[in-house]
């Protein structure tokens, strides 16, 4: 089972990821969506961080991108962070080094075709927090930051219900934590309740939302 909060020991063990901010910033809250972009659900997340004049972090999935642009398009025009999710949303564990890397650089060259050339995206995130240490060095050696997560909202998880949902972060994210939700199909009924209230609810206590940025 998946747990909603990272441990400790595993953010020391692996401390070459980056987990959370906890110790550089106070009140900031870091909001990622991965897996899109996809209509409806993506749009739906930018209108609602608009609201809040929230920034998030965008772990995309390079075949969205082709198949959804203008929704690609209008995450860089509201000027969110952008990170890499692999072209197919590959699992690191079953697939050679060879055939991974070359899925992110695939991911690489489709974000390429809407930013500044001069600028890299630096911002990895593995699906299903799947990595292998040969992965990582060579990612690294790229110029990859990896970027896991503090609280998992589990936005996905067809038996968590939209309040528990709410909750998993509520209860658990504190200054710094990186907040993992999905701008997917799957996640929309949970993520379609949660983040609004989200937002809200760290608004009001003086919080604000920050994009990812090395």
């Amino acid at each position: 089972m998946i747990p909603i909060k990272t441990p400790n020991i595993l953010k020391y063990i692996f401390s070459g990821y980056n987990w959370d901010f906890s110790s550089k910033n106070s009140k900031k809250i870091y909001l990622t969506f991965d897996d899109g972009p996809i209509p409806d659900v993506t749009e739906f997340v930018l209108k609602e961080l608009s609201k809040y004049n929230a920034k998030a972090t965008f772990f995309c999935i390079g075949d969205n991108i082709k198949r959804h642009p203008a929704i690609f398009n209008k995450i860089l025009s509201y000027e969110h962070a952008i990170g890499n999710h692999t072209m197919n949303h590959l699992k690191a564990w079953k697939n050679d080094s060879k055939t991974y890397i070359d899925n992110v650089l695939a991911c690489s060259n489709e974000i390429k075709h809407f930013i500044d050339p001069k600028k890299k995206e630096k911002l990895f995130r593995p699906p299903y927090g799947q990595i292998s240490y040969p992965k990582f060095k060579t990612l690294q050696s790229l110029g990859y930051k990896i970027i896991m997560w503090d609280i998992l909202s589990k936005d996905w998880d067809q038996k968590t219900s939209p309040e528990e949902c709410f909750q998993n972060v509520i209860q658990n994210a504190k200054q710094g934590s990186i907040i993992v939700f999905h701008d997917s199909i799957k996640a929309a009924i949970n993520l379609k309740y949660a983040l609004p209230k989200v937002l809200e609810y760290y608004t009001e206590r003086g919080y604000t939302f920050e994009k990812i940025n090395f």
